[in-house]
């Protein structure tokens, strides 16, 4: 499916990035993969720690290209 037929589904919108965005985007990807090598918390909260990580690299790449997901269709 290309980026035009998630518009047309309200999947995305368009959206004009400043910089500042992206990097404070990589900013929590680095502490979230940080604290996904903790040993003293359980492996599923270290999973999902750093699966918020992948969803915030999603994210950065949508902003790269100019769009952004409609926030209840985030995941």
């Amino acid at each position: 499916m290309i980026f035009q037929q998630w518009l047309e589904n309200s999947w995305l919108r368009r959206h004009k990035t400043k910089s500042r965005e992206i990097t404070d985007l990589l900013q929590i990807v680095d502490r979230d993969l940080q604290d996904a090598r903790e040993r003293h918390i359980s492996t599923d909260c270290r999973f999902g720690i750093a699966y918020n990580a992948a969803l915030k690299l999603c994210t950065i790449l949508l902003y790269a290209e100019g769009y952004r997901s409609e926030r209840a269709l985030q995941h």
